[in-house]
Protein backbone atom coordinates (compact mmCIF):
# COMPACT_ATOMS: atom_id res chain seq x y z
CA UNK A 1 0.00 0.00 0.00
CA UNK A 2 2.97 2.42 1.34
CA UNK A 3 4.09 1.61 -2.80
CA UNK A 4 1.14 3.10 -4.16
CA UNK A 5 1.19 6.15 -2.32
CA UNK A 6 3.37 7.99 -4.29
CA UNK A 7 1.35 6.87 -7.90
CA UNK A 8 -1.98 8.67 -6.19
CA UNK A 9 -1.36 12.13 -8.41
CA UNK A 10 -0.68 10.37 -11.40
CA UNK A 11 -3.82 7.65 -11.76
CA UNK A 12 -6.62 10.05 -13.15
CA UNK A 13 -6.99 7.96 -15.71
CA UNK A 14 -6.86 4.22 -17.40
CA UNK A 15 -4.22 5.09 -19.38
CA UNK A 16 -1.72 6.74 -16.75
CA UNK A 17 -2.32 3.83 -14.32
CA UNK A 18 -1.18 1.29 -17.15
CA UNK A 19 1.80 3.93 -17.92
CA UNK A 20 2.87 4.13 -14.12
CA UNK A 21 2.53 0.82 -13.51
CA UNK A 22 4.42 -1.06 -16.79
CA UNK A 23 7.14 1.46 -15.78
CA UNK A 24 7.86 0.84 -12.73
CA UNK A 25 7.12 -3.10 -13.84
CA UNK A 26 10.11 -2.61 -16.12
CA UNK A 27 12.56 -1.10 -13.38
CA UNK A 28 11.08 -3.75 -11.03
CA UNK A 29 12.12 -6.54 -13.76
CA UNK A 30 15.42 -5.05 -14.31
CA UNK A 31 16.88 -4.03 -11.19
CA UNK A 32 15.87 -7.72 -9.74
CA UNK A 33 17.93 -9.50 -12.30
CA UNK A 34 20.67 -7.22 -11.81
CA UNK A 35 20.59 -7.69 -7.90
CA UNK A 36 20.45 -11.30 -8.50
CA UNK A 37 22.84 -11.28 -10.54
CA UNK A 38 25.14 -9.37 -8.58
CA UNK A 39 24.49 -10.46 -4.89
CA UNK A 40 27.28 -12.15 -3.82
CA UNK A 41 29.60 -9.35 -5.08
CA UNK A 42 28.31 -6.80 -3.14
CA UNK A 43 29.28 -6.02 0.32
CA UNK A 44 26.33 -6.55 2.71
CA UNK A 45 27.87 -2.52 4.00
CA UNK A 46 26.82 -1.28 0.94
CA UNK A 47 23.91 -3.10 -0.07
CA UNK A 48 21.25 -0.74 0.07
CA UNK A 49 23.25 2.75 -2.07
CA UNK A 50 23.91 0.02 -4.31
CA UNK A 51 20.69 -1.36 -4.82
CA UNK A 52 19.43 2.13 -5.07
CA UNK A 53 22.28 2.97 -7.70
CA UNK A 54 21.22 0.05 -9.62
CA UNK A 55 17.26 1.22 -9.65
CA UNK A 56 18.54 4.53 -10.57
CA UNK A 57 20.03 2.85 -13.63
CA UNK A 58 16.99 1.45 -14.35
CA UNK A 59 14.49 4.22 -13.89
CA UNK A 60 16.97 6.33 -16.03
CA UNK A 61 16.43 3.83 -19.15
CA UNK A 62 12.91 3.95 -18.69
CA UNK A 63 12.25 7.51 -18.45
CA UNK A 64 14.68 8.37 -21.87
CA UNK A 65 12.73 5.49 -23.62
CA UNK A 66 9.42 7.22 -22.37
CA UNK A 67 11.14 10.30 -23.77
CA UNK A 68 11.54 8.91 -26.75
CA UNK A 69 8.80 6.78 -28.12
CA UNK A 70 5.71 7.96 -25.79
CA UNK A 71 6.46 11.79 -24.83
CA UNK A 72 2.77 12.57 -23.95
CA UNK A 73 2.92 9.70 -21.55
CA UNK A 74 6.22 10.95 -19.92
CA UNK A 75 4.91 14.59 -19.88
CA UNK A 76 1.54 13.62 -18.06
CA UNK A 77 3.81 11.50 -15.48
CA UNK A 78 6.32 13.79 -14.86
CA UNK A 79 8.65 13.98 -11.71
CA UNK A 80 6.54 10.28 -11.27
CA UNK A 81 8.80 8.57 -13.26
CA UNK A 82 12.27 9.29 -11.81
CA UNK A 83 10.20 9.09 -8.13
CA UNK A 84 10.10 5.21 -8.63
CA UNK A 85 13.68 5.14 -8.11
CA UNK A 86 12.30 5.64 -3.98
CA UNK A 87 9.34 3.47 -4.56
CA UNK A 88 9.51 1.10 -1.16
CA UNK A 89 8.06 -1.39 -3.39
CA UNK A 90 11.09 -1.59 -5.66
CA UNK A 91 13.65 -1.47 -2.68
CA UNK A 92 12.03 -3.82 -0.92
CA UNK A 93 11.42 -6.68 -3.60
CA UNK A 94 15.48 -5.93 -4.24
CA UNK A 95 15.89 -6.40 -0.16
CA UNK A 96 13.71 -9.09 0.82
CA UNK A 97 14.06 -11.35 -2.58
CA UNK A 98 16.15 -10.15 -5.17
CA UNK A 99 19.70 -10.32 -2.76
CA UNK A 100 18.57 -13.87 -1.88
CA UNK A 101 16.98 -15.45 -4.50
CA UNK A 102 18.18 -16.67 -7.89
CA UNK A 103 17.99 -15.03 -11.52
CA UNK A 104 14.80 -16.97 -12.83
CA UNK A 105 13.12 -16.80 -9.24
CA UNK A 106 13.28 -12.71 -9.26
CA UNK A 107 12.12 -12.52 -12.81
CA UNK A 108 8.80 -14.25 -11.35
CA UNK A 109 8.82 -12.08 -8.22
CA UNK A 110 9.36 -8.90 -10.38
CA UNK A 111 6.60 -10.10 -12.95
CA UNK A 112 3.70 -10.92 -9.95
CA UNK A 113 4.73 -7.97 -8.15
CA UNK A 114 4.60 -5.81 -11.39
CA UNK A 115 1.34 -7.08 -12.43
CA UNK A 116 -0.52 -6.80 -9.04
CA UNK A 117 1.08 -3.05 -9.05
CA UNK A 118 -0.40 -2.58 -12.50
CA UNK A 119 -3.34 -3.47 -12.06
CA UNK A 120 -4.05 -1.64 -8.99
CA UNK A 121 -3.06 1.19 -10.63
CA UNK A 122 -5.31 0.22 -13.15
CA UNK A 123 -8.08 0.15 -11.45
CA UNK A 124 -7.79 3.00 -9.51
CA UNK A 125 -6.68 5.12 -12.54
CA UNK A 126 -10.53 3.71 -14.56
CA UNK A 127 -12.41 4.60 -11.40
CA UNK A 128 -11.24 8.47 -11.13
CA UNK A 129 -11.15 8.62 -14.44
CA UNK A 130 -15.51 7.53 -15.04
CA UNK A 131 -15.99 9.45 -11.92
CA UNK A 132 -13.64 12.40 -13.14
CA UNK A 133 -14.40 12.84 -16.67
CA UNK A 134 -17.10 10.40 -17.53
CA UNK A 135 -14.79 8.50 -19.67
CA UNK A 136 -12.36 5.33 -20.11
CA UNK A 137 -9.63 5.62 -21.96
CA UNK A 138 -10.54 8.96 -23.48
CA UNK A 139 -14.28 7.69 -24.79
CA UNK A 140 -16.57 9.28 -23.22
CA UNK A 141 -19.06 6.26 -21.44
CA UNK A 142 -21.04 8.55 -18.94
CA UNK A 143 -23.20 10.58 -21.84
CA UNK A 144 -25.91 12.51 -19.84
CA UNK A 145 -26.21 9.79 -17.19
CA UNK A 146 -24.39 11.75 -14.51
CA UNK A 147 -22.25 14.80 -14.26
CA UNK A 148 -18.53 14.26 -13.81
CA UNK A 149 -17.28 14.85 -10.21
CA UNK A 150 -13.93 17.27 -11.24
CA UNK A 151 -12.45 16.19 -7.51
CA UNK A 152 -11.28 12.52 -8.56
CA UNK A 153 -9.18 13.72 -11.00
CA UNK A 154 -7.41 15.66 -8.20
CA UNK A 155 -5.20 14.79 -5.90
CA UNK A 156 -7.90 14.46 -2.89
CA UNK A 157 -9.90 12.36 -5.42
CA UNK A 158 -7.13 10.28 -5.15
CA UNK A 159 -7.14 9.42 -2.13
CA UNK A 160 -10.81 8.90 -1.50
CA UNK A 161 -10.37 6.24 -4.56
CA UNK A 162 -7.44 4.48 -2.76
CA UNK A 163 -9.18 4.67 0.82
CA UNK A 164 -12.66 2.53 -0.68
CA UNK A 165 -10.56 0.24 -3.03
CA UNK A 166 -8.37 -1.17 0.25
CA UNK A 167 -11.73 -1.25 2.75
CA UNK A 168 -13.60 -3.18 -0.09
CA UNK A 169 -10.76 -5.24 -0.62
CA UNK A 170 -10.41 -5.68 3.12
CA UNK A 171 -14.25 -6.53 3.40
CA UNK A 172 -13.77 -8.95 0.84
CA UNK A 173 -10.54 -10.55 2.46
CA UNK A 174 -12.26 -10.81 6.00
CA UNK A 175 -15.51 -12.47 4.52
CA UNK A 176 -13.41 -15.15 2.65
CA UNK A 177 -11.57 -15.29 6.50
CA UNK A 178 -14.25 -16.01 8.27
CA UNK A 179 -15.84 -18.38 5.78
CA UNK A 180 -12.91 -20.03 5.74
CA UNK A 181 -12.32 -20.44 9.47
CA UNK A 182 -16.08 -21.69 10.07
CA UNK A 183 -15.50 -24.37 7.57
CA UNK A 184 -12.34 -25.45 9.14
CA UNK A 185 -13.87 -25.11 12.32
CA UNK A 186 -17.30 -27.37 10.78
CA UNK A 187 -15.01 -30.11 9.83
CA UNK A 188 -12.30 -30.47 12.92
CA UNK A 189 -16.17 -30.78 15.12
CA UNK A 190 -16.84 -33.65 13.34
CA UNK A 191 -20.28 -33.87 13.80
CA UNK A 192 -21.66 -33.41 10.24
CA UNK A 193 -19.70 -36.72 9.56
CA UNK A 194 -20.98 -38.49 12.49
CA UNK A 195 -24.41 -37.76 11.56
CA UNK A 196 -23.98 -38.22 7.65
CA UNK A 197 -22.76 -41.97 8.81
CA UNK A 198 -26.12 -42.63 11.03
Amino acid sequence: MLGTCPTLAVTTSALYGIGMGLSATAVLLGSNIAISLLRKLIPDKVRIPAFITIIAGFVTIVHLLLQAYLPELNKAMGIFIPLIVVNCIILARAEMFASKNNMFLSILDAIGMGIGFTLALFVMGSIREILGNGTWFGIDISGEAFEPATIMILPPGGFLVFGFVIAIFNKITSRKKKTSEAEAGCASCGMCNANEQR
